[in-house]
């Protein structure tokens, strides 16, 4: 495809620009994302129905992976060993060209961490543009180009919904494409790591999650409620890193589900352009009459619901339902939407129990006053990222961010991303002449 023709066109001068011409490049990127404020945030309102928040939050974190990833690019070092008669090294150099897949739910920061650390490491890329949000991807494109990204070395590709399916095939295929990252559902997930291993090219894939917070007997239960409702309504919920189930101690259950139905009652949905409304649509109205449906199930099977569960079209309010328990639908499927499942534990152990009772593993959180105690709950549960008494939303560019399990494999963010986006060569020195068994004889 043409795309990647002119980006492997472009990799052999990209590749031999200096670390400190690459850190400029993306430094000046991070600094000019304010002057593009406002087309990032109308084409994230007219293609999502992303509110004022939501878009303040993209384009931070956004700014914060860039410069991130410039200061990697003067981190990218490898090994020397000196040995008698010469010398080996260790070597990360670029790979070439990297295809990245960026999703739409919060497409300007995930469009960056995509192509910010390949860039850096001195690749070309090729990002597939998620169908639902092209504009806000291809302002991505603009972006770099104004702080001096040479033309060829990031291309954008768009397509109807429609050629999907085609068209990722078509790019993974190509032979100079010589790794790819996606960021999305574990389904597709699934068909890019079979497409990819077929061609036997390096995936990092973050996928979906089914995210617990567990609130310990112990736990502050007002800053343990306020993380909950952060991390279960924060864009509807409409995060890969969403507050799925919160699983709580039973002795505290009660008094935590009043403070979290407290604070999500004022957590209505709405036009994000009105600005009077702190949560706006979800991505289709056939997403919220699947959530309804999944409220629906949980309470025929002896659920409560606290709050919400009513869609208004695309609107869904903060929804809390609570005595959530296995066999209800509610209780394994990723929701992907705001709704907070409350699960109620008699022991710390049934509560790590049903931390780990999902195929998903890419974050976790656990609420306790005893640091301890809360560092062991959080080594058993079988996550990628976990953290003490904080939310399960959480983005730093600087460290390891991936899951385990069906949430995916391999890691953005950091030095642990270099391994991602870099081959690691070994090159030997001979630096005297030397002797060889066989052929002097030497049995």
């Amino acid at each position: 495809m043409a795309a990647v023709n002119r980006a492997a066109q472009a990799f052999p001068a990209w590749s031999q620009t200096t670390p400190r011409d690459r850190r400029a490049i993306l430094n000046r990127a991070a600094d000019l994302i304010e002057s593009h404020a406002d087309d990032i945030r109308a084409a994230m309102q007219a293609e999502i129905g992303a509110t004022e928040l939501w878009v303040r939050f993209n384009l931070d974190v956004a700014r914060r992976h860039l410069q991130t990833a410039a200061d990697l690019a003067t981190q990218i070092s490898g090994t020397t060993t000196r040995e008698p008669g010469g010398m080996s090294l260790a070597l990360r150099v670029p790979v070439g060209v990297c295809l990245a897949m960026a999703p739409w739910n919060a497409p300007f920061v995930l469009g960056i961490r995509a192509i910010a650390t390949a860039l850096a490491c001195g690749n070309t890329v090729v990002l597939k543009a998620s169908e639902i949000c092209p504009a806000t991807h291809l302002l991505i494109g603009r972006l770099l180009t104004e702080a001096g990204l040479p033309e060829g070395v990031l291309r954008i590709v768009t397509h109807a919904p429609e050629q999907a399916e085609e068209i990722v095939g078509a790019l993974i295929g190509q032979e100079a494409v010589r790794r790819v990252n996606f960021t999305g559902s574990t389904r597709v997930g699934r068909v890019i790591a079979e497409l990819a291993g077929r061609h036997l090219k390096r995936c990092l894939l973050e996928l979906g999650g089914k995210a617990p917070l567990v609130v310990l007997e112990d736990a502050d239960l007002d800053a343990a409620a306020d993380a909950a409702a952060f991390g279960s309504f924060f864009n509807q919920g409409q995060i890969c890193m969403a507050t799925d189930r919160v699983v709580v101690m039973g002795s505290i259950a009660d008094a935590f589900a009043e403070r979290l139905t407290d604070r999500a009652r004022r957590l209505t949905a709405g036009d994000p352009r009105d600005g009077t409304a702190p949560l706006g649509p979800i991505v289709t109205a056939a997403v919220a009459r699947r959530l309804a449906a999944l409220v629906r199930d949980a309470v025929e099977k002896g659920a409560t619901l606290r709050l919400g569960g009513q869609p208004r079209g695309a609107f869904l309010d903060a929804t809390i339902v609570d005595h959530v328990t296995p066999g209800m639908a509610l209780y394994a499927e990723e929701c992907f939407g705001p709704v907070a499942s409350i699960c109620r534990a008699a022991s710390e152990a049934e509560a790590l129990s049903i931390a780990n009772d999902t195929p998903y593993g890419l974050s976790a959180a656990v609420f306790s006053r005893d640091t301890s105690r809360a560092l062991a709950f959080a080594r058993g549960v079988n996550s990628g990222m976990c953290h003490i008494n904080a939310p399960t939303l959480n983005d730093r560019p600087d460290m390891p961010v991936g899951g385990v399990g069906d949430s995916g494999y391999g890691r953005f963010g950091g030095q642990a991303a270099l391994d991602e986006f870099t081959e690691l060569r070994w090159i030997s020195l001979t630096e005297s002449p030397r002797g060889y068994p066989f052929l002097d004889g030497t049995r």
